[in-house]
């Protein structure tokens, strides 16, 4: 059976970082690192970066590195990551948290289909968050 699992490529020669991003995640939302290989003195990407590290987010595992490369291309809020919170001070909580050095996109309001907000947070990845199922 197929198994799909998001992949966040960060790209620290434009400031991101798997680590921190992957920190303030958990902080915000729990869940556990499932695996964390970092580059070492040899290379290729810059030692303590990350190869690969796969954490766990609601549930859902996702996995992310730090790229030696830069990309002409960065993260973009045609493609979120949706998250549902329980309460509403559960969603404004996370909410600030991901728009703390971020870009607020539409601010948790109520826009007719319940409380919701969608944000990039500071390393470009964008979340939609919502009340509810």
């Amino acid at each position: 059976m197929a198994q799909a699992t998001p992949f966040l490529t960060f790209q620290p020669s434009r400031g991101q970082s798997a680590a921190e991003a992957m920190t303030r995640y958990l902080d915000l939302f729990g869940g556990e690192v499932l695996s964390d290989q970092r580059y070492g003195p040899d290379g290729p990407g810059p030692e303590g970066s990350v190869m690969l590290a796969e954490f766990t987010l609601g549930g859902t595992r996702v996995r992310c590195s730090d790229s030696f490369v830069t990309h002409d291309w960065t993260f973009t809020p045609a493609v979120s990551l949706w998250v549902t919170a329980d309460s509403e001070d559960e969603l404004r909580r996370w909410f600030d948290g991901l728009a703390d050095g971020g870009h607020v996109t539409m601010p948790v309001d109520d826009y007719g289909f319940g409380l919701f907000g969608w944000v990039d947070d500071a390393f470009g990845v964008s979340w939609q968050l919502a009340l509810g199922g």
